[in-house]
């Protein structure tokens, strides 16, 4: 690192700050301001600011282990997400702007009643808000830290201060200027993100060493090109020359039952967490499935390409590194390679990646703290001007919370699996309950607790492992919580109607309760929404494959992919005004 490099990553420290301040008087007005910006973004924003929460400075290395260890198809681990999240585009991202709630979390106190709803809305809060989001937080500290020890060779026990003092600043203009000043601060990070982590791939591509792509594709085996895994009655094997080998019981798993059974950050069924945030902070229905849309094309479609193509030169550059290292060719690639100005460019593009994901959890977890826990229990009758000031001050207390929790976190290998198998069975719960009257608090407790008494008992008493174990956990849950909800009273006639009055979701599942009240009519076409989301997942697809095909120089299944796209999109459109898509905007 020169002089010019440090420059550059200083103005970026500084602009970020800039932001915060400048939004800083605005978010002071209320915490609908603080936490939704008063729900005035634009979908290009809220959109931005949901995919640059995403793009963790942990991720370009998770691709690059994962592309390392299986070629390009190993990024099937999550690019299944991507039929839940065109699912929330279509069926949610409407339902949840038009709620008219501040967190996630309160919609359990306006679908449910009673005890077990305060209950359920008081124990999401802390443990979302405090608990997983101080483990997240400090995954991707731990990310930051890797980064930093790979490229400037700091010592692991001091590499702490200097994510704690990065953590700070984000905190800092987190607290001043709530969620305007972090979407604002996401876009500008997501581009210069992008731009840092494309110029990176396109310099490496050009080193020697490497010759462009089709020296490339000259150096690695041909199955490391291979978009799709090899399925059949298979497991991982020596046979297929290293490309991920999935049998079809473990490709259903990922591609049939995952993406809609379990729980995960960023990709919740249904939507949540903070991409229900951006969906509620946007100026209307029309706005919030555009950003949600825009999100999924940018996240699966755009953003992983040129992580990919670094992944690919790590292992002509770095053919030695141990599996446990894999990951780490990517900083390597930065550190080795890179001349001044670039590389001050790329180390400023990580802090934004980290800035921007830590930045959305402070905020959104301060807002489950302080609107479903402290304002809902402890001082109801707040004034706004209080909470504003309480909400600056958790999200200093949970940023320090974050740091104590990195100290006991060395890896973050096999965490997803386990949130994924501890919340399998929850996600039919978090989808249905907006589709069928009869779902209850009860319903969504019993849909939290057993998949993680089920997991325990298949680890602690049985050899079935990830993801086979997934079909077992699903399985007892879905008989568990479908079995309560019957053994349990349904919600009152009045809460019904209350929601049903507010969000109005229509179908088959809600017919009993429109009856009593006919004069409100409920949503349609919901045949039309599902081919839509068919065509939304073909045209993600083949939006995906259709750029990796162009970068490879395959241009005829490139432009085959391309009129796939524009087929799905014409429509998309045209599915979208029969359902009365001109009307959402009013």
């Amino acid at each position: 690192m020169q002089v010019l490099d440090w420059f550059i990553v200083i103005v970026y420290f500084v602009l970020s700050a800039a932001i915060g301040l400048y939004y800083a008087r605005r978010a002071g007005k209320d915490i609908s301001e603080f936490f939704l910006s008063g729900r005035s973004l634009p979908w290009w924003l809220a959109g931005t600011s949901m995919v640059a929460t995403t793009f963790a400075a942990d991720t370009p290395l998770a691709v690059t282990e994962l592309v390392a260890l299986n070629g390009i198809a190993g990024n099937w681990l999550w690019w299944n997400f991507a039929f839940g999240s065109i699912l929330t585009v279509f069926f949610f991202a409407r339902l949840w702007r038009r709620a008219g709630i501040l967190t996630d979390v309160e919609f359990v106190e306006v679908r449910y009643d009673g005890r077990a709803a305060a209950f359920l809305r008081g124990f999401r809060a802390l443990y979302l808000g405090v608990f997983m989001n101080c483990i997240i937080m400090a995954w991707v500290n731990v990310a930051m830290g890797a980064i930093l020890e790979g490229m400037f060779d700091i010592p692991h026990d001091k590499v702490i201060l200097y994510v704690v003092l990065a953590m700070l600043i984000t905190a800092g203009y987190s607290a001043a200027s709530g969620m305007w000043g972090v979407a604002v601060t996401d876009a500008v990070q997501f581009v210069l993100a992008m731009t840092g982590t494309i110029v990176l791939a396109i310099f490496v591509l050009d080193l020697p060493a490497i010759g462009g792509i089709a020296g490339l594709q000259s150096q690695l085996p041909e199955w490391t090109f291979r978009f799709v895994p090899v399925i059949g009655d298979i497991g991982v094997s020596e046979s297929v020359g290293g490309v991920l080998a999935l049998s079809a019981g473990t490709f259903m798993a990922y591609v049939g039952l995952q993406w809609w059974s379990s729980w995960y950050p960023g990709a919740e069924p249904g939507g949540g967490g903070y991409i229900a945030q951006r969906m509620m902070s946007a100026k209307d229905e029309k706005h919030s499935l555009f950003a949600t849309l825009w999100f999924t094309i940018a996240h699966y479609c755009i953003r992983p390409w040129p992580w990919i193509l670094v992944g690919l030169s790590s292992l002509v550059l770095y053919p030695d590194l141990s599996t446990a290292d894999k990951k780490l060719g990517y900083v390597y690639a930065m550190r080795d390679y890179l001349p001044s100005g670039l590389k001050g460019l790329l180390v400023a593009a990580f802090f934004a990646a980290y800035m921007s994901t830590i930045a959305t959890q402070l905020n959104w977890g301060t807002s489950y703290i302080i609107n479903d826990f402290y304002k809902r229990f402890i001082h109801p009758n707040a004034p706004e001007k209080k909470l504003v000031g309480v909400s600056r001050i958790s999200t200093i207390v949970i940023m320090l919370l974050s740091v104590v929790v990195t100290q006991f976190i060395d890896t973050i290998s096999g965490a997803w699996t386990f949130l994924i198998e501890a919340s399998a069975g929850l996600g039919l719960v978090l989808i249905l309950r907006w589709f069928w009257w009869r779902v209850n608090a009860w319903s969504e407790i019993a849909a939290m607790l057993t998949p993680i008494i089920v997991y325990t008992v298949l680890i602690t008493f049985t050899s079935i492992v990830f993801p086979s174990t997934m079909f077992i956990i699903v399985g007892i849950t879905t008989v568990v919580w479908v079995g309560v909800t019957y053994l349990t009273p349904p919600v009152s006639a009045s809460t019904l109607d209350s929601f049903f009055r507010r969000v109005h979701p229509g179908g088959i599942g809600w017919r009993a309760v429109q009856a009593r009240i006919p004069e409100i009519q409920g949503d349609e076409h919901y045949g039309v929404l599902a081919g839509s989301w068919l065509a939304g997942v073909i045209m993600v697809y083949a939006a995906l494959f259709g750029i990796g095909s162009i970068i490879f120089g395959d241009y005829l299944r490139g432009a085959g992919y391309a009129v796939v796209v524009g087929v799905c999109a014409f429509w998309i459109n045209a599915a979208m005004k029969r359902v009365g898509f001109a009307a959402l905007a009013k």
